[in-house]
Formats: C-alpha cells, sequence, structure tokens
C-alpha cells in the first residue's frame, strides 16, 4: 500500500520527521510532496523546493530512503486543479496523511482514505515559529534533525531569513 505526505516543510523540523515516520509505518510506500514548490523566496517561503528535499533527504535514515520519494507540488489556486495537477505528479497512492484541515476536506469529498496526522509540540514545532527563531538567532537547532540544521547552516539561513 502507497500513502501520501503534503507538506511546505519550512523548514523540515522534528514534527514533520514524526509525521513521516507515522506514515511510513502504515504503508510501504510513502510519497512525500513537497507543497508551494513553485513559490519564490519570500519570509513565509524562504527555501527552495530542491533544499526542502535535501533537508529530508538528509534528515531520514537510509534504510528506510528506499520506501520514499519526494515529488514537487506547485500551488495552484483552484483547489479542484490543485487534487487533479498532484494525481498527474504523484504515482498511485491509497491513502493521505495530513493534519491540514482543508487536504483532509478536498482528499474526502474525492474518496480518498485521509489518515489524521497528529501534531507534535505544534506550539514550539511549526515552521513559523522555528523560522522566526532562525531569523534572532535564537535556539532552534533543537527543533530539527541533525540533517536539517546541517543544510540550514549550509545556506546560512540565518541571514536570509533576516533580509526576508
Amino acid at each position: 500500500m502507497n500513502g501520501l505526505l503534503i507538506g511546505r516543510f519550512q523548514p523540515f523540523h522534528l514534527g514533520h520527521l514524526e509525521a513521516f515516520l507515522f506514515g511510513l509505518s502504515k504503508v510501504d510506500k510513502l510519497w512525500i510532496g513537497i507543497g508551494s514548490s513553485n513559490k519564490p523566496s519570500e519570509k513565509n517561503n524562504p527555501f527552495t523546493a530542491d533544499e526542502r528535499k535535501e533537508m529530508i533527504l538528509s534528515s531520514i535514515d537510509n534504510s528506510i530512503s528506499e520506501r520514499i520519494e519526494i515529488f514537487f507540488i506547485p500551488d495552484l489556486e483552484n483547489h479542484e486543479k490543485w487534487i487533479q495537477n498532484i494525481e498527474l505528479i504523484v504515482p498511485d497512492y491509497d491513502v493521505v496523511f495530513t493534519n491540514d484541515e482543508l487536504t483532509q476536506s478536498l482528499y474526502s469529498k474525492c474518496g480518498k482514505k485521509v489518515i489524521p496526522v497528529q501534531f507534535k509540540d505544534r506550539e514550539n514545532l511549526s515552521g513559523t515559529n522555528i523560522r522566526n527563531k532562525i531569523a534572532s538567532d535564537q535556539d532552534w537547532q533543537s527543533m530539527v534533525p541533525k540533517g536539517t540544521k546541517t543544510i540550514l547552516e549550509k545556506i546560512d539561513a540565518s541571514n536570509r531569513l533576516k533580509i526576508l
């Protein structure tokens, strides 16, 4: 059985990693959709799709990398067309993992099985909170996997976020 997990991963943090592992515990293969892949760098989307893919791949154990595949999912203004576009990009999948109400509603209307993903420490582990901490030179390193930390330091995320 194949599953799909979509997120913006701005940046990929420990909450995302837990959702990822939860999804993997339920399916044979997990497709990861990097959302907003077509958006230019700005305050809420400071990291490119390629950078986010690198964060994910560098944060997971090599033994499970064979069970995943990553796809870039562009934003579209029309929700119905967004779902149709995902169907063209991503191979067949049986279940969608999400904690996003809109995504849950859209896929439920399409007849796809949706499994809610529980938030892990949502107050702290949110992309917005982590980006703010990076920009203000506060402790953010404990909120992301080691691979994400390495990528964020390599691309000088602190400076990028201060500029944006």
